[in-house]
């Protein structure tokens, strides 16, 4: 039927054409920004997920500064502990030298001195955005032992990652680093508890019980200098000395057969081996020599490690058995076993360290994944985009032909009624 009121023709091309105006102004949008998904009524899931996710990486951006920021410390202190342990190596050095009989103890001193207070700038320097975990206030105190640890540890956390789980809960993880007697150089509360500022302990050495576990046992003060001249101490070998009597044999006098050497001074032993004595093993009463720590040692002042009441005595015997070579031997096991420290705390900080690295390194390829995940959810394929929009084109312009036609038919009417 043919009407001049309704053009059914018309309407349907004119309803095509919009249509294909509506498909197109989609594409150009896609074309001009990129994204197949800009608006949440492109696609609601999509655009909430990619929403979440650009959200989750901007955090993870955030965490890598923090992380790189958390690097630079633990780098900082790695540096300041990798110099100090070459400076106590030296002292240790320094010391060494001074054993032997004919060495200028007041010029080994001087160079000693000089090398204490590279150590001092060393950890004072050691220090970035404000912290410094080489010199803290851990807040030194002796336990009921008597063994001096920090009774104020202070826990620095580095930032680690940024996490949601799968409820949708976020959360930061943390790597923690504890700062404690184990890897604090300086106790800036004056407790003594740091690495380079604990004492040498006063009449007692570190030893190992039956079980191989650490101990601290009573040193022998009347040492291997008895006397009674009715036996000799000899040493056969590993730093284990017996007693033999007048006729060669060992003795079995109630004062032991047997000492070992640990650290310049000597422990009761029971046999060749040198196993510790059990009854020489203490768990109270550890004291410690006033002043004599790594950073404050002074070999010109021997006469005072060995003199009995001086809060400097290190408790190894009298004057006689206190020899200069036995102190200095003292000193020397003391500064090596500081460094032992330092060396396990330096090892410490370079697994943290490593671990940044690496957290750092799996936080970049996360967010690199992340974006990727986003892309491939919202992103324009360009090339489909260029073809339908040809494609729509060429749509457009025969839907533009169609209704020219069919707006054409009502001039066609009027011809019938010529």
């Amino acid at each position: 039927m043919a009407s001049i009121l309704t053009n059914v023709n018309a309407m349907a091309a004119l309803q095509t054409l919009r249509g294909i105006s509506n498909d197109m102004q989609t594409t150009q949008d896609r074309i001009s920004s990129g994204m197949r998904v800009g608006t949440a009524s492109d696609n609601a899931a999509y655009w909430s997920i990619a929403t979440t996710m650009r959200s989750d990486n901007a955090a993870l951006s955030s965490v890598q500064d923090a992380i790189g920021l958390g690097a630079a410390k633990v780098d900082t202190a790695y540096s300041g502990m990798e110099a100090a342990i070459d400076v106590v190596q030296e002292i240790k050095n320094k010391l060494i030298t001074a054993a032997e009989g004919s060495a200028d103890k007041k010029k080994i001193q001087e160079e000693i001195s000089q090398l204490q207070d590279q150590l001092k700038s060393i950890s004072s320097s050691a220090s970035f955005s404000g912290e410094n975990w080489l010199q803290a206030d851990i807040g030194g105190s002796a336990g009921d032992d008597g063994v001096v640890v920090a009774d104020s540890a202070i826990t620095k956390q580095i930032v680690g990652s940024f996490t949601r789980d799968g409820n949708g809960n976020v959360s930061v993880k943390t790597i923690n680093v504890k700062l404690d007697e184990t890897n604090v150089l300086f106790d800036l509360s004056g407790g003594d508890a740091g690495i380079l500022d604990s004492n040498i302990m006063q009449g007692f050495r570190v030893v190992k019980d039956a079980s191989g576990a650490k101990a601290y046992a009573k040193v022998n003060t009347d040492g291997i200098t008895p006397t009674d001249t009715t036996y000799t101490w000899k040493d056969i070998g590993g730093d284990v000395w017996a007693k033999f009597d007048t006729n060669g044999d060992i003795s079995t006098a109630t004062s032991g057969s047997y000492l070992v050497k640990v650290g310049g001074a000597f422990v009761d032993a029971v046999d060749a081996k040198g196993t510790v004595d059990a009854t020489a093993i203490v768990t109270a009463g550890i004291a410690y020599a006033t002043g004599v720590s790594v950073s404050e040692l002074d070999i010109t002042k021997l006469d005072d490690y060995r003199e009995s009441g001086n809060d400097k005595n290190l408790g190894i015997g009298d004057g006689t058995y206190a020899t200069d070579e036995n102190i200095i031997a003292a000193l020397t096991s003391f500064v090596d076993g500081q460094l032992e420290l330092m060396t396990s705390a330096a090892a410490k900080l370079g697994a943290v360290s490593k671990r940044i690295e690496m957290q750092e390194d799996f936080a970049s390829k996360l967010s690199d994944s992340l974006e990727r995940g986003v892309g491939r959810l919202v992103d324009a394929d360009m090339n489909e985009e260029s073809t339908k929009l040809k494609a729509l084109q060429t749509q457009q312009q025969l839907a533009i032909q169609a209704l020219s036609i069919a707006n054409s038919d009502s001039q066609n009417i009027l011809s019938l009624f010529r």
